[in-house]
């Protein structure tokens, strides 16, 4: 195995530009569809507390937007927050109704 010397300015410049890459490729990361979070029917029931049959009325409805592959159902995790969202509600001496 051979040995290559370069100097600290040159190496610094290569380390920054790394960096850059890494930034840019983490951005791009955020950015695709698949870092989005997937979740399946069991864990949409355990979040909003809700048996199989109203979550299959939500879909059958229109409630909540699901993606479908076979028989498995998927939901993103951003609707299902979307809709606790929406149907968020305070009390009116100002708590917060969890």
């Amino acid at each position: 195995m051979s040995l290559i010397t370069i100097e600290s300015e040159a190496f610094q410049r290569l380390m920054k530009k790394m960096e850059e890459i890494e930034s840019k490729l983490d951005l791009q990361k955020e950015k695709t569809p698949l870092s989005e979070k997937w979740l399946d029917n069991q864990d949409v029931c355990q979040l909003l507390h809700v048996s199989k049959r109203t979550l299959q009325h939500y879909r059958d409805t229109g409630i909540i937007p699901y993606s479908q592959i076979g028989s498995k159902i998927y939901y993103r995790a951003t609707d299902i927050e979307e809709h606790l969202k929406n149907h968020y509600k305070s009390n009116s001496n100002g708590s917060t109704n969890l």
